[in-house]
């Protein structure tokens, strides 16, 4: 079964974390993204450009409005996400909990429910 893990974070706080802490926490999901690969559960993994870069697209009657950040105002901003396959619930919350951003964020799980039909 696939999952997502969602990361968010707060821009101000991750900018406190000292350099050389940071730096540990790449190093240490980097080697956790390795592992998941290795295993056959990692799909992908991807950090996400600060809230600043976002877009969001509308379509009503008048047609189609882009307007600059994220919809919700929020302190805690999307940061990056993993999707895994899994074999179980218990499984993808031990993963979450291996995430080096689990000691510092919450790591929120969400079932993936319907995949594309892309006809490869």
């Amino acid at each position: 079964m696939k999952f997502m893990l969602l990361i968010y974070g707060n821009e101000e706080n991750l900018a406190a974390i000292p350099a050389a802490e940071f730096d540990q926490i790449v190093r240490d999901t980097d080697a956790l993204n390795r592992q998941l690969l290795e295993s056959g559960e990692l799909v992908g993994a991807y950090g996400v450009a600060d809230a600043l870069n976002a877009l969001v697209v509308r379509v009503d009657e008048a047609g189609t409005s882009v307007t600059d950040g994220p919809y919700a105002e929020a302190k805690e901003q999307l940061g990056s996400f993993t999707i895994v396959d899994c074999v179980d619930l218990e499984r993808v919350v031990e993963i979450a909990g291996l995430n080096p951003a689990a000691r510092y964020v919450g790591v929120e799980i969400r079932p993936l429910m319907h995949e594309a039909s892309l006809g490869l």
